[in-house]
């Protein structure tokens, strides 16, 4: 091989310029040609991937701002409804009173008859309702949520039976008859009932399971309610009592009885708002939660505690109204979304509405007398439950 092939000039004159590239494979281009814009019959050039991402973003940022923004919506109509019901319910009862004679009712001191009905009668009441529908509101959305059954409601776990069991013991063995004096042990049972579904709901390798609470509360529930009916048909007084407190209503003439309720209303109410954020992890699974690290029995038991309290609360002071823990976490959740955070809001002033509005109807179709909150109630609910059956949409949480 000659010396001008082994150094690749192949004119055999010398060795290759450092300068000149060797093949234009090797070393391409630094500025390659600019490229011809789009034509109207051309097609255009994809976008950057940056600008995609971004636009998604904004996209997905501007959603979020709506959603939020309709819940708050939401939240601020409620209110308003609530104001609204509030002030029908006190202008509205088994007595034409004008409205003018209402607000000089409010304002002024004396003692007149109209004076008497407003401030012993109608404010009391509407105050009843609103904590009793407030309570019963949250609460059933928290036990739908805890026990992952939608059709959850306070006799689930056995609380209403256990504070009915309460108060005919409490009729039975002492002879207690006014409100004031078996509110304690409606109270108590209620608590008692739902520490003892929890507990025996507990017991197992899968600890307190939706499923585990559900069965727990429905063992419970007949236990105590087979115990109220033996009690109740060994004493007349018993039944008497009984059959009155079971009817539900709001119907609270005493402020006392709502001053010794309201602590306990209020600790309900804190802390079932405050247990949104383990809700939301706890529906995605026990094993979900505890990886996203919420400590699964912790938030279960305040849960538990949250409504023990609330429905205790609650039933003590109007006795058991129905379906409010049913139909009003539905609706909410219709509105508000899964979201916790924002259906329990939702559930606790729907069911302040809700309560007001039943209790106003009642007071209206059997004027000069009145139909319970709890009948009313009752009439509302079943025609839902059979629509909440059929739908399985809504069934689905």
């Amino acid at each position: 091989m000659s010396r001008s092939s082994a150094t690749g000039d192949p004119s055999g004159s010398g060795p290759a310029s450092p300068a000149s590239p060797a093949s234009d494979d090797e070393y391409p281009a630094a500025d390659p040609p600019p490229e011809d814009p789009p034509t109207s019959t051309g097609h255009a050039s994809a976008p950057h991937p940056d600008r995609a991402n971004r636009t998604t973003v904004s996209k997905g940022s501007n959603r979020l701002n709506s959603r939020r923004r309709g819940r708050l919506l939401g939240v601020v109509v409620l209110c308003c409804l609530l104001l609204l019901s509030c002030a029908l319910s006190i202008l509205i009862g088994a007595k034409l009173i004008p409205p003018g004679a209402v607000l000089d009712a409010l304002f002024a001191g004396s003692r007149t008859e109209n004076n008497v009905i407003i401030y012993e009668l109608r404010v009391p009441r509407t105050i009843a309702g609103v904590l009793a529908g407030s309570s019963l509101g949250l609460a059933g959305a928290l036990m739908q949520g805890y026990t992952r059954n939608p059709i959850a409601a306070p006799s689930v776990l056995g609380i209403t039976q256990g504070a009915g069991l309460a108060v005919v013991l409490a009729v039975f063995t002492m002879g207690i008859s006014g409100m004031l004096g078996f509110i304690w042990f409606s109270f108590a049972g209620a608590l008692i009932s739902a520490l003892a579904v929890f507990l025996i709901g507990s017991i197992g390798k899968g600890g307190a399971t939706p499923v585990a609470l559900a069965l727990a509360g429905a063992a419970i529930s007949a236990l105590l309610q087979a115990l109220t009916s033996a009690l109740v048909l060994l004493d007349r007084q018993s039944l008497d009592t009984y059959r009155f407190w079971k009817v539900g209503s709001i119907a609270v003439s005493d402020m006392g009885l709502i001053q010794r309720v309201l602590p306990f209303l209020l600790l309900g109410l804190v802390l079932g708002l405050a247990s949104a954020p383990g809700l939301n992890a706890l529906s995605l699974g026990d094993d979900m939660a505890a990886a996203l690290g919420h400590n699964v029995a912790r938030s279960r038991a305040l849960g538990i505690t949250a409504i023990a309290v609330l429905v205790g609360s609650a039933v003590a002071m109007c006795g058991p109204i129905s379906f409010v823990g049913l139909v009003v976490p539905h609706i909410a959740r219709y509105f508000a979304g899964p979201d916790h955070r924002w259906l329990l809001p939702f559930a606790a002033l729907g069911g302040a509405c809700l309560v007001l509005l039943a209790d106003l109807v009642g007071r209206v179709m059997a004027r000069p007398s009145e139909i319970q909150v709890g009948v009313m109630l009752a009439m509302i609910g079943a025609p839902f439950f059979i629509a909440l059956v059929r739908r399985r949409r809504l069934m689905r949480l």
